[in-house]
């Protein structure tokens, strides 16, 4: 018996599980902390895997208005879009892997904003949908018009 799986199951279990790294880790950690002071406007979820439009994805990082949390009743795959999802390059992982995952998958499926972070430029791209992809490296003010979350880029990598 012959099994399909989509294309983005095989990429993104492949480069979410088997390519973790320590910047990696670390990126995460760090935004997850800097997002901390918005808890009162957002949830911020790191690893939450999310089924869009019939495609299973999970960002590194996804920010949600804040959700009534039913701790009886847990959710495997989140069908609702976050506001944004965050995505960080992993080493051996295609900028092109991320890219697409945010113009053929988050920003069609109602993700306002995605951010993929590239640790090893220190340079954060902001997409959204029918915009232009804004660029903020190491000594911006990184802004997101999606939830108004202002972070200093280099805040990210101290």
């Amino acid at each position: 018996m012959i099994m399909s799986i989509a294309a983005f199951d095989l990429i993104e279990e492949f480069h979410s599980e088997d390519v973790m790294s320590l910047n990696h880790s670390r990126l995460i950690q760090k935004i997850s902390v800097k997002l901390e002071k918005f808890d009162a406007q957002y949830d911020i979820f790191p690893e939450l895997e999310l089924e869009l439009n019939g495609i299973k994805v999970k960002p590194d990082i996804c920010i949600y208005p804040n959700l009534k949390i039913d701790w009886l009743n847990d959710v495997i795959f989140m069908n609702n879009p976050p506001i944004t999802a965050i995505e960080i390059l992993s080493p051996k992982q295609a900028l092109t892997d991320l890219t697409d995952k945010v113009m053929n998958v988050f920003l069609p499926s109602g993700v306002k904003s995605a951010w993929v972070v590239i640790p090893t430029v220190k340079t954060i791209y902001l997409f959204q949908p029918n915009q232009e992809v804004q660029t903020f490296s190491f000594h911006d003010t990184f802004t997101d018009p999606a939830t108004d979350i202002s972070i200093t880029v280099a805040e990210l990598f101290s």
